[in-house]
């Protein structure tokens, strides 16, 4: 049975019956109800491709181990609910290892050709679902990435893989998953139900899969600087939006006031899961522009002197290890009132 239930409530989220950071304000904001979160969709990532599976690999062994990558995600995980991070995203195509590409010749994706999950994946990805149950925090769980979603065949094994992770879900009786069908379903997908014409089809079909009565919580992401159209609006449970790209505060408000005016908007959380602008140690900057538009805001760690020392960029270092991962983190217990020195 799960440990940890999340549920939404008009646009609060909240997690076994209680809203949030109950009772939480911040320098006059609303905190309650909202799930800060950080982008680790590298949780579970391998790369098939052997020309290419070299270039992650750890510089202490010179070699790239999936397994360890998930050992050190686990240990990291209590950490970062300590700061008061109630959220991660995950994907099973992962995201870009270099931050950013162009073109992406590794193979990392958890499904095969037909759209059946691997068994590697599957086991590196159940363990980290566990584990977040256990400690009480919710997973943003992504099902395909761009550039790797032409790994599957066509629509049918697309179809194939989103009833099959639905149900796996469902069947493990996971009750802390929210579903983002798409990363950044306006950014070069090969399949067309993937792109922004089609894809409330598949939010749709996650909402339609019912195990013991439950259904999961589904949405999908634009890229950054994008407010979701009317449709995915209208049966999304939540609205995703991306920061990448914006360096003014402000637009990142008007983007949170635009989706509640969408036509299809009805009460419903809105949260951004990708944002790869910082600036914690300024008064005015994305995260806390967000917050007071009462939106959830997730931290996307690119890297800083290079690639490999953010969250996005294996081989990742798990830990809050970096000073940009510092305030980060230290923003996030300001915010939401955690005490990083208490042991849960």
């Amino acid at each position: 049975m799960s440990a940890t239930e999340i549920a939404i409530r008009d646009e609060e989220f909240y997690l076994n019956g209680k809203p949030t950071y109950e009772g939480r304000e911040y320098q006059g904001h609303k905190i309650q109800g909202l799930l800060m979160n950080s982008r680790m969709v590298q949780g579970i990532f391998d790369d098939l491709n052997p020309d290419t599976v070299e270039r992650w690999k750890y510089p202490d062994t010179g070699k790239w181990d999936p397994e360890r990558n998930t050992r050190e995600f686990l240990a990291a995980m209590p950490e970062w609910k300590r700061h008061g991070l109630l959220a991660f995203t995950i994907n099973v195509q992962g995201g870009s290892p270099q931050g950013y590409s162009q073109q992406q010749p590794w193979h990392n994706s958890g499904w095969d050709a037909e759209g059946r999950l691997r068994p590697g994946y599957e086991d590196r990805l159940l363990r980290i679902l566990r584990r977040a149950d256990e400690l009480g925090m919710a997973v943003i769980l992504g099902y395909f990435y761009f550039g790797q979603d032409q790994r599957l065949k066509d629509e049918r094994a697309v179809l194939r893989a989103v009833d099959t992770m639905t149900r796996w879900v469902l069947d493990h009786g996971f009750r802390n998953v929210l579903v983002e069908v798409n990363n950044e379903c306006n950014v070069r997908y090969d399949h067309e139900i993937l792109q922004p014409r089609r894809v409330h089809e598949l939010i749709e079909r996650v909402k339609g899969i019912r195990a013991n009565g439950r259904r999961l919580y589904a949405g999908t992401s634009y890229g950054g600087g994008t407010v979701p159209g009317e449709d995915v609006c209208r049966v999304s449970d939540f609205l995703l939006i991306h920061g990448n790209g914006v360096s003014d505060p402000n637009r990142i408000a008007e983007m949170v006031r635009q989706c509640r005016k969408l036509k299809s908007y009805r009460p419903m959380p809105i949260l951004f899961n990708e944002d790869d602008h910082f600036d914690f140690d300024r008064p005015k900057n994305n995260m806390r522009a967000a917050v007071g538009e009462y939106a959830s805001w997730g931290y996307f760690d690119p890297g800083e002197s290079n690639y490999r020392d953010g969250y996005q960029c294996p081989p990742v270092n798990w830990g809050i290890n970096t000073p940009r991962k510092q305030t980060f983190f230290e923003s996030v217990a300001e915010i939401t009132g955690a005490d990083p020195g208490e042991k849960r």
